[in-house]
């Protein structure tokens, strides 16, 4: 079936209000308003999300902020004026999830907390994210991607050796780890009050995020055992895993699993059939203990040798294997292209490309509307609410909105 023959959406009809900045809260919501739902982003009148402001790299835009703010509203509301209140109660009235973002204890303080508003409103699901959540020693201390990297280990893991050696992920991991939890618990959510009526509160952590996808190398180092060491763009502990150097310049990347790749990799990548039965590499562990002379082996034999000419052999042998791709090899990547996974949105600045959302389902097309102008759906929001045109423009000098 076509999938754009039928544009009902598993969220059509839900409605989503964000306080929302930065990362973690619009990548969750955004991923909402793909699956349908309309999401209202409350931002500060004249400033808005600050992650507007990060850089000008796409068209003048940041790229930040059209990565993770398409297909939603924009409502300038300033949430500590007083008669802003009844402008969000009238959206929250309506509305089946809030999810937050903002400084610790800040949406407490205004009211929004889920024991605030449950009583009101009993259908509504609260989700807070948060760098540590809602308790804690920790729970009061601000949190940002990076600072989380560091506390939950993940860059005792990234690098290269030594105290110097250390590196953080090229994106926001810890934000889009709270981000995707909270999109899936907030998901949870719905299903649970289809059944028993009532919202419920969502608590996401960035730092309960990443620590769990840092569960290998947590259990790797179990009872005090020695933590897999930092290498580089190397697996830390299977080897031959990781990039190698061609002789036309280039680099390409592999990666054996087992014994029977290990020996067909001598064979047919290496042409060194006797290398697979040396005592030094004659398991993982052993390879793994030398990896610094078999490193040497394997750049010698590809010194000869294009990368298409090693990335063929290898794909000959069936030994996985990769091209080191920057970013602008991933926007011409081929297997993108091939399966049309880009489409286009509008934005303040025109069209731009996005990505579609992963998941292709045989039923639905995501939702792939414009990224907004700050503001740029205010009035219309009031007037769904009942203001009157006066009212509107008397809330905008007041700046309220």
């Amino acid at each position: 079936m076509n999938a754009l023959a039928t544009p009902q959406r598993p969220l059509d009809g839900i409605t989503v209000v964000s306080l929302e900045h930065a990362i973690a809260a619009p990548f969750c919501t955004r991923q909402l308003a793909d699956m349908g739902a309309r999401v209202i982003k409350v931002e500060r009148p004249g400033v808005g999300d600050f992650a507007r402001g990060y850089d000008e790299r796409v068209h003048g835009l940041s790229s930040h902020f059209v990565w993770t703010n398409r297909s939603k509203e924009s409502l300038t509301l300033d949430v500590k004026n007083g008669e802003a209140w009844d402008i969000l109660n009238s959206l929250l009235a309506q509305a089946d999830v809030l999810v937050q973002n903002l400084a610790p204890g800040a949406a407490a303080r205004l009211g929004l907390s889920f024991e605030a508003l449950h009583a009101d409103f009993p259908r509504l699901i609260v989700c807070d994210i948060s760098g540590y959540g809602e308790d804690g020693p920790y729970h009061t201390k601000k949190a940002y991607d990076l600072l989380i990297q560091s506390e939950g280990g993940f860059l005792s893991t990234t690098g290269t050796p030594g105290p110097e050696g250390m590196a953080k992920a090229g994106c926001s991991i810890a934000d889009i780890a709270a981000g995707m939890y909270a999109y899936s618990n907030i998901l949870s959510a719905l299903l649970l009050r289809e059944r028993t009526g009532t919202g419920s509160h969502i608590d996401v952590s960035m730092l309960e995020s990443l620590v769990e996808w840092m569960g290998y190398p947590m259990y790797y180092a179990f009872e005090g055992a020695e933590p897999p060491p930092r290498a580089g763009a190397s697996h830390a502990t299977i080897y031959p895993y990781g990039p190698f150097p061609t002789g036309d310049g280039q680099t390409v990347m592999l990666g054996l699993q087992n014994e029977r790749e290990w020996q067909v990799f001598c064979e047919k990548v290496l042409q060194q059939p006797e290398l697979a039965g040396d005592e030094r590499f004659s398991a993982n562990a052993r390879r793994s203990a030398h990896r610094d002379e078999l490193r040497s082996l394997i750049v010698q034999a590809f010194a000869d040798m294009t990368a298409d000419d090693v990335l063929a052999r290898l794909d000959e042998a069936q030994i996985a294997n990769a091209h080191v791709n920057d970013m602008h090899g991933v926007w011409a990547h081929p297997q993108l292209k091939a399966r049309q996974r880009w489409a286009s949105v509008g934005s303040p600045a025109g069209e731009i490309p996005a990505l579609l959302p992963p998941g292709r389902n045989s039923t639905f097309a995501p939702q792939m509307e414009p990224v907004p102008a700050l503001g740029e759906h205010s009035e219309r929001i009031l007037t769904e609410l009942g203001y009157a045109r006066d009212d509107i423009h008397r809330l905008k000098d007041h700046r309220v909105i």
